[in-house]
């Protein structure tokens, strides 16, 4: 009886623990992303980073417009102190504009890997310079269209070669991500080196130096973008149907007012950089500086190229490097006077070239003879 008893244990002990491990392994599957709904992410966060690029790279030609339309009536400009502008109509409507793709830009990151989309912001640079060539008249030179055809290149590798799955599913996800040693490290380092140069170097030589304030920026930034894609998860996850109200999660408002903090410090310091320093130099200099710091930020918190094949890494990075190549042509060489046409004039010119076929055939005759 003893016997049949403990017999009777055991296999009840045993069919619990088969439950048990089958129900761990039905929990495990049901976490595991899905590579179709993985895919069909990335395709719409990619295709949200570059429709952002297009109205953000839309909406400088359009205030541009709109400020033109302003100064030809001789009224007082924007760099005077004045705000006619705000009675410009299409001043405004660049406004709106810009507004829609900095929401389609924090929108991409709840689906794609910031590593992504990041980059992609090259291509409203491309936008701009293309729509004020064909708009307002600005001519853009050989390098210039070099530097676009870069641009459209190293975004395109850096798409084919990017870590396509989902870095987070969700917010409660996302926290365990933040407590990890090696993230909090990096954010201490991030802070800590920012706090020195607010006080430290950027009263000193902030006014000489660009990269102090690009830098406070870059690094900034690269922890806005992480408090950027933990909002827009918790956005998508409560209006998921079926999904979980995160607005109850005091995660999401610690994200929220992180959020607004990096933004404004992100936008003090970038203010300060473009009025001490020329444009030119700001910008390009300012993307690869945040682009490297977010992509540096993304690797260490979501790991997203761990799973990657070195020939993927390899290309994400000459993807990288040849887009940073495309934005200083487009940005350094702007003002250059260089052109097909200009180069075979100036050949011609020197002697170097005949002008036409038929001194060309001249000039053979006199070499035979």
């Amino acid at each position: 009886m003893q016997d049949n008893i403990t017999s009777l244990v055991f296999n009840t002990s045993t069919i619990t623990l088969q439950n048990q491990t089958m129900t761990t392994e039905f929990a495990n599957v049901s976490q595991a992303p899905d590579p179709a709904n993985s895919a069909r992410d990335f395709n719409i966060g990619l295709a949200l980073a570059c429709g952002s690029s297009v109205f953000i790279g839309t909406s400088f030609i359009m205030k541009k417009k709109g400020l033109l339309r302003l100064a030809s009536k001789s009224q007082l400009r924007a760099g005077q102190g004045g705000y006619g502008y705000l009675r410009e109509w299409l001043w405004w409507a660049g406004l709106i504009t810009m507004g829609v793709g900095e929401a389609a830009n924090f929108a991409a990151y709840a689906f794609a890997p910031a590593s992504v989309v990041s980059p992609m912001g090259a291509l409203s640079v491309l936008v701009g310079a293309v729509m004020s060539s064909r708009f307002l008249q600005e001519r853009l030179n050989l390098l210039g269209k070099i530097g676009c055809a870069l641009t459209v290149l190293g975004s395109t590798v850096m798409v084919i070669h990017a870590p396509h799955e989902g870095s987070v599913a969700n917010v409660d996800e996302l926290g365990q991500k933040l407590l990890d040693i090696t993230f909090l490290i990096y954010s201490v380092l991030v802070v800590s080196i920012s706090v020195f140069f607010v006080f430290y170097l950027s009263p000193k030589y902030g006014h000489r130096n660009v990269l102090i304030y690009i830098t406070i920026c870059s690094l900034i930034g690269s922890l806005s973008v992480t408090a950027c894609k933990g909002v827009g998860l918790a956005i998508k996850e409560s209006l998921t149907p079926g999904g979980k109200n995160q607005f109850v999660n005091w995660l999401t408002y610690f994200l929220i007012i992180s959020l607004i903090a990096c933004v404004m410090v992100q936008m003090n310091f970038l203010n300060r950089a473009l009025d001490t320093f020329n444009t030119a130099i700001v910008s390009p200099i300012y993307y690869v500086f945040f682009t490297t710091a977010v992509i540096a930020s993304s690797a260490i918190l979501f790991k997203e190229w761990n799973n990657m094949l070195p020939l993927d890494i390899v290309g994400s990075l000459c993807g990288f490097l040849t887009i940073i190549g495309g934005i200083f042509l487009l940005q350094f060489c702007k003002d250059v006077d260089l052109s097909l046409r200009g180069i075979q004039e100036k050949r011609v010119h020197n002697g170097t070239v005949p002008a036409s076929p038929i001194e060309r055939r001249e000039l053979l005759r006199s070499e035979d003879a």
